[in-house]
């Protein structure tokens, strides 16, 4: 195990802005990754752990600690039978690599999650999800170094407290719990509609009506490169933007200013608001803020034009947010996380 120093993060985040890192080192086992932690904490440095980069904003000034950089691999079968088959994955395994696996293996529950970059292991941290479903779906339980106790837990689905775009891992417990391995449990049945808006538009479109895996897997991956550019080739984190969740007492309000506002309900007293149809309705859809550029063919994607750095991408993001507050009293939220 190498660690490394002054490693400049524009080159490990897809969004490409950031400084240096004090420290980086890649950890393959449980065993590297306790030698790593202890050695942080020895030396009274602050950690990050990095799967792809793909959901992550590193700031101009770079990061005083150690970023771990996860590469814990895994892929078992833990329970098999004629309805489902539950698997054990290790956290460095890369997500859509996974769930083509899945498909490959006719199981349902993660297909619609296709074509999402990053780790495995970053996918409980925001509660991932796509085209109706979403990790808490299929979480049976994960494996976790607890930096507090230096142990090995397990936490079950109940307990990593999931809700839209939400866990402890980026919420009361941020940074506490380093993610090894997650145990997902998937269905041996065939994907029955009713479909998410999109996808179920897609399959009309198309004069689809037989749905197997390969087939959802296949849409999605269409859908997705229509709408969200390859951060390989354009500089972005995806979806920067979580999409807006209000009361549903809010509603009739804002229909007088938004007549054909689009919302979909929570079950739980509140609505979801596409935040990227907000931001085209605010007249921001294509345009450049400080060398961001509001993706074109979806508003929920900034693309890195021309950005010198951490500042501008902030100063182009919450341009953004006044913009949908003062128009629609909506408060918008960034969905990467800070690494800073």
């Amino acid at each position: 195990m190498q660690i490394h120093t002054q490693i400049p993060l524009k080159n490990y985040t897809t969004m490409r802005i950031g400084g240096p890192t004090r420290f980086m080192a890649d950890v393959h086992t449980i065993d590297e990754l306790k030698q790593l932690v202890q050695t942080a904490k020895a030396k009274n440095l602050r950690l990050f752990v990095l799967g792809s980069g793909s959901n992550v904003i590193a700031h101009d000034e770079g990061f005083d600690g150690l970023v771990i950089r996860m590469r814990i691999l895994g892929f078992e079968i833990i329970e098999d039978n004629a309805t489902y088959c539950v698997l054990k994955i290790g956290a460095g395994e890369d997500w859509d690599a996974t769930v083509k696996k899945t498909v490959d293996m006719r199981l349902s529950g993660i297909e619609a999650m296709s074509a999402i970059p990053g780790t495995v292991g970053a996918s409980p941290v925001q509660n991932v999800g796509a085209y109706g479903q979403e990790v808490a779906d299929t979480l049976v339980s994960l494996e976790a170094y607890d930096t507090t106790t230096n142990e090995v837990v397990t936490l079950d689905n109940q307990a990593c407290e999931f809700s839209y775009r939400h866990s402890i891992f980026r919420g009361r417990e941020l940074g506490r719990y380093i993610i090894l391995n997650v145990t997902l449990k998937l269905w041996k049945s065939l994907p029955k509609p009713p479909f998410y808006d999109s996808l179920q538009q897609y399959f009309d479109d198309k004069g689809i009506n037989i749905f197997t895996h390969q087939i959802v897997r296949d849409a999605v991956i269409a859908i997705r490169a229509e709408k969200l550019p390859d951060p390989k080739v354009l500089a972005n984190t995806g979806s920067f933007f979580k999409n807006a969740i209000i009361e549903n007492w809010r509603l009739d309000d804002l229909r007088t200013k938004l007549p054909d506002l689009k919302s979909y309900d929570m079950g739980d007293g509140t609505t979801k608001i596409p935040t990227g149809w907000l931001i085209e309705k605010a007249g921001l859809k294509g345009q450049l803020l400080h060398g961001m550029r509001v993706y074109d063919k979806n508003a929920l994607v900034l693309v890195n034009e021309s950005a010198s750095g951490y500042v501008d991408l902030a100063s182009a993001r919450d341009e953004i947010i006044a913009a949908i507050r003062d128009n629609y009293q909506i408060i918008i939220e960034q969905e990467p996380l800070e690494l800073a």
